[in-house]
């Protein structure tokens, strides 16, 4: 073994193990949203429409933490699906809202069983799921904000 006790070893960074985990986690999402006939980054936008519909670009861009030139192209893409529409605001035109088409909301009594269809895959208790999501939101959040951590006790 090296001095450095493997630090530098691949298998030993967190960074590597969250993007293997990520990458997995997104192709297990594939095959149900195959059968929707959208990609994972589009699921992600329609889940924050489902939300709330006539959301502003800006909007939808902080919530998923993209930028108007990411977020951009895959609007395109949902509105020639047929499952968004983009519409310039009447008080300020340089905002533009999304919304959903009918066959956007429909789509998403379709969409109801990915995440306990994902939970089953994953073979985790809900409470694993629940608990590890919460770590990986607070690592998240530490990460995203580390002038936050001065604060905690």
């Amino acid at each position: 073994m090296r001095p450095d006790g493997g630090a530098l070893r691949l298998d030993q960074q967190l960074c590597f193990a969250l993007y293997a985990a990520t990458r997995a986690v997104m192709q297990a999402y594939q095959p149900a949203l195959g059968e929707l006939g959208i990609t994972y980054p589009q699921y992600l936008v329609l889940l924050v429409l489902w939300e709330g519909d006539g959301l502003s670009v800006s909007a939808i861009g902080d919530r998923l933490y993209l930028d108007s030139g990411t977020l951009t192209p895959l609007l395109k893409r949902l509105e020639a699906a047929g499952l968004v529409r983009r519409q310039r605001s009447r008080e300020d035109e340089r905002v533009v809202h999304v919304f959903l088409t009918p066959a956007g909301q429909k789509l998403r009594r379709r969409a109801q069983g990915i995440p306990e269809a994902l939970a089953c895959r994953l073979a985790m208790a809900p409470e694993e799921l629940v608990r590890l999501r919460s770590d990986v939101q607070r690592l998240f959040e530490r990460v995203r904000n580390p002038a936050d951590l001065e604060n905690e006790p």
